[in-house]
């Protein structure tokens, strides 16, 4: 019963923080560069998250990755659908490494 609670509550705890900004937020209103600032956010996480990624495709050659990472930003540039943008930068990085 004990693990049950122990359970419930940490449950309770971590979904509290992540469901109240989506009731309060909306009723808040910034003013425009802030509002431009909140929205560059995700990118710039996207950015941390792959970037590190793109230096390790292959540990010895850097390059590669990072070859492969303009490739992906070119076909980005073009409009491409972002599944045809990663499976760009994938073959890209596939054919360097044979």
């Amino acid at each position: 019963m004990t693990i049950i609670m122990i359970i419930l509550g940490m449950s309770f705890v971590t979904m509290l923080p992540r469901v109240i900004p989506a009731f309060v937020v909306e009723k808040l209103q910034f003013r425009p560069w802030i509002n431009q600032w909140l929205s560059a956010i995700p990118y710039a996480a996207l950015g941390a998250l792959i970037f590190p990624g793109i230096l390790s495709v292959v540990p010895d050659q850097p390059f590669i990755g990072i070859i492969g990472g303009i490739i992906a930003i070119i076909l980005a540039l073009f409009g491409l659908n972002v599944v045809l943008v990663v499976i760009g930068a994938i073959l890209t990085v596939f054919l360097l490494t044979l």
